[in-house]
């Protein structure tokens, strides 16, 4: 086997500065002006902050105070959906959370990573989907160009590295099948 270098010492962020200054406004704005908010309330300011910053966001969607948000402009949420406290929204690349989809507290979102193949370690970016009435349980992974099916069920803590169908109830790392949802009603 033939010794391999990683160079990251030249390691060139792709991102434009255009992208870097508003995310750094976003870094103050954020935090400056929603940190004293309790948890869920004041729904309607939040909402207004992160269209202010280009995320599509409808009247009913929920963001708790304490949820972190990259960059709003690649952020969409549908009627009811919300982000709980802790979740970290890595959206480098669109996120879309679909109508009455939750995702819980401390869940990560990552839609970025980098090639370990390449020795500068380029970004590589994909988008996730979260579509209607599908949930993701606390501290949970979803990683990036992952769709959760509607309705589907992330359990607390599972590692989703592959889409998940419709009405299916996933859990562990890597998350595996373990049931499929069924509403009762």
């Amino acid at each position: 086997m033939s010794e391999q270098k990683i160079d990251v010492a030249h390691y060139e962020n792709e991102l434009s500065r255009r992208h870097q200054m508003i995310r750094f406004v976003w870094g103050i704005v954020w935090p400056m002006f929603t940190w004293f908010l309790p948890r869920s309330l004041c729904s309607g300011w939040k909402r207004f902050l992160l269209r202010m910053f280009g995320a599509s966001i409808d009247s009913t969607a929920v963001v708790y105070s304490s949820a972190k948000v990259y960059y709003p402009a690649n952020l969409r949420m549908d009627s009811h959906s919300c982000l709980a406290s802790d979740v970290d929204c890595y959206n480098v690349a669109p996120i879309h959370i679909g109508s009455q989809a939750t995702i819980s507290q401390g869940a990560y979102l990552c839609t970025a990573s980098h090639d370990i193949t390449d020795p500068k370690n380029r970004l590589l970016t994909k988008p996730i989907v979260i579509e209607d009435q599908a949930w993701v349980g606390a501290d949970a992974f979803v990683g990036m160009g992952v769709t959760v099916g509607e309705g589907a069920v992330v359990g607390a803590r599972a590692a989703v590295f592959k889409d998940v169908e419709p009405w299916n109830v996933v859990g562990g790392n890597p998350a595996k099948f373990i049931k499929k949802r069924i509403v009762k009603g």
